[in-house]
């Protein structure tokens, strides 16, 4: 019974980790989005993310929500606030909460020309 026991609790835990593994290093997708820049938040009570936004839309209709992990990429963005931007991210299918609010992380971001601004 203990050996019984003992299998089943390290096959649940293999399971749990090749699933954590999964969702944390394999991307759904990968993709390019620019817009402008407004919004980037450090924010949680417990434990702290960083959360921004871009605006695809001269009104502000289509806004992309974003997290990032890397602190290069976060002072890019600090320094790029209000500026149009181009941004290269992962799609995760699914997020932990140590890691952001939402599905798409930022993995690098460029400043561009504004096409609205000719």
């Amino acid at each position: 019974m203990k050996k019984f026991l003992g299998l089943t609790l390290l096959g649940l835990v293999l399971i749990f980790t090749v699933y954590i593994l999964f969702v944390y290093f394999v991307p759904y997708s990968e993709g390019i989005r620019s817009g402008e820049l407004i919004k980037i938040s450090h924010k949680g009570v417990f434990i702290k993310t960083w959360e921004g936004e871009i605006s695809q839309g001269i009104s502000g209709a289509q806004i992309f929500s974003f997290s990032v992990i890397k602190d290069d990429v976060i002072d890019k963005l600090k320094e790029y606030q209000g500026s149009y931007v181009k941004v290269t991210y992962i799609e995760r299918y699914r997020t932990f909460f140590w890691l952001g609010d939402t599905k798409y992380f930022i993995t690098s971001v460029e400043k561009e020309n504004s096409p609205h601004l000719n």
